[in-house]
């Protein structure tokens, strides 16, 4: 590998000669497939993604139009404040013709091992590139929540449900969405999950409402991954709930309102399941089995959030760079001030201790699988995004008033990555998960040795009468 130069017009990110030197200490983990495959991205990002960029906003605004100018409510379940907001709008018909740029290249769907032939350890510098340059994630077809929707229905699905879903989603023809979170119910604890799943005769009886479902209000969205409560699948807490398919043009299917991150629109919608009916034949892998496709499908979903995000987090760094170098205050360039120079450099340690972390889970999914590594990937889940939010807060503090205004990307940034921490469960369910781990262990001679005991207590007896309360109160 040739020595990396100091300048890069492209920024650290997109340095073909570069990896990061966080990975340095997992090479020997490295095929020469990897290298192929990440020079080859840079070149398609370099070649097609940054020429297409001015035309795809000037179709997606074109597209946005046609909206405003003649979109009718889908169904009169519809609220009506929303009729002619742009989330409606189509992708924009260069969205194909750059997929079909990444089919040539041998680039498409490049999330599935079988197809990037990518380690999880090696997708993850992939990732934070595809995290850095979304339309080349979409081109590439590695958007969630399509490639989690994927990878269900290629481990679970029937041949059927492969040849009715899969496909054309594999093919980009059409997009998808995970119908889980309640608004009624605290769903971060998924044994909450209300909705349900009734059998009558060859059918299933669907009734349930559910929020931020992330996809479902673009036109291309076709399908729900839908998980309920399905009665007669067993007493188990963690055996009652089900996935099942069902169509977005289902009858009984509403859309009812696309909804706000901090108060800005996005395609995140509320919808209503009444009397859904779907034919047997649409359930996943089996009553009772919801939880066991849903851990599946959250493992590498979460830490696929997690490699994208530090792609963020640089943007958001070379970000603070530019600015610097641009900006005088108080006699001086801003780079040359103290102060910033310190934002700089601990936003640089942040970035490595958390791309070394979201590494070494990798490895731990790699070598163990994604149910032993769930402590790595619930770290790296936490710190990954806090990490991104505080660098993307930094550089809005350094622009001042243009970094919350509409000229800069910044405040779209943070709006994206404050959700994330709330995505695939929010922080304290992760917290959770690695604290488990830990208690584990009850005990250890190191932490009775460093703990100490008062010997005094046994000594005098005064305390003999005492019941430990475990009765929890608030």
């Amino acid at each position: 590998m040739s020595t990396p130069s100091s300048e890069n017009p492209m920024g650290y990110i997109l340095d073909p000669d570069r990896i990061p030197a966080e990975l340095e200490p997992f090479k020997d983990r490295l095929s020469p497939n990897f290298f192929q495959v990440r020079k080859r991205i840079i070149e398609f990002i370099k070649e097609d993604i940054i020429p297409a960029m001015p035309v795809y906003g000037k179709q997606w605004r074109a597209e946005v139009q046609k909206v405003r100018s003649s979109r009718q409510p889908a169904s009169p379940g519809e609220d009506p404040a929303y009729t002619y907001h742009e989330v409606w709008a189509a992708s924009p018909p260069i969205t194909m013709d750059l997929r079909q740029k990444a089919k040539a290249r041998g680039l498409y769907n490049f999330f599935l091992p079988e197809v990037g032939k990518l380690s999880v350890l090696e997708y993850a510098p992939i990732c934070e590139i595809l995290g850095a340059f979304g339309l080349c994630n979409v081109a590439m077809n590695c958007t969630a929540p399509d490639t989690g929707n994927m990878e269900v229905l290629e481990k679970y699905g029937t041949p059927e449900q492969k040849k009715q879903w899969l496909e054309p989603l594999l093919e980009g023809t059409i997009r998808s969405a995970y119908a889980m979170t309640e608004p009624g119910v605290a769903s971060s604890d998924a044994t909450n999950i209300s909705a349900t799943i009734e059998r009558d005769g060859d059918e299933y009886v669907i009734n349930g409402h559910k929020w931020y479902i992330s996809g479902a209000c673009r036109p291309e969205c076709k399908v729900f991954v839908f998980l309920g409560r399905s009665k007669g699948s067993g007493g188990s807490l963690h055996g009652s709930h089900s996935m099942i398919l069902v169509p977005r043009d289902a009858p009984g299917v509403t859309i009812v309102r696309p909804l706000g991150l901090f108060g800005h629109i996005h395609d995140h919608a509320e919808i209503v399941f009444d009397n859904v009916r779907v034919p047997v034949t649409n359930m996943l892998l089996g009553e009772g089995r919801g939880f066991e496709i849903a851990q599946g499908r959250l493992g590498p979903g979460r830490i696929h959030h997690c490699m994208r995000t530090i792609g963020t987090a640089e943007q958001a760094l070379d970000a603070i760079i530019h600015r610097v170098h641009r900006r005088t205050a108080f006699g001086k360039l801003l780079a040359s001030q103290a102060t910033i120079r310190q934002t700089i450099a601990e936003a640089r340690m942040e970035i490595t201790k958390s791309r070394l972390l979201c590494y070494l889970a990798a490895v731990q999914a790699d070598e163990h699988g994604f149910k032993d590594a769930r402590a790595f990937v619930a770290m790296t889940k936490v710190d990954a995004p806090r990490m991104c939010q505080k660098i993307i807060d930094e550089a809005i503090q350094i622009h001042g008033a243009h970094g919350v205004s509409q000229d800069s990307k910044l405040t779209d940034l943070y709006h994206h990555v404050r959700h994330v921490r709330l995505a695939d469960g929010p922080d304290i369910v992760h917290l959770n998960t690695i604290a488990k781990e830990e208690l584990k262990r009850k005990s250890s001679i190191m932490g009775e040795l460093v703990s100490g005991t008062n010997k005094n207590i046994d000594k005098f007896g005064k305390f003999k009468h005492v019941v430990p309360n475990t009765q929890a109160r608030l």
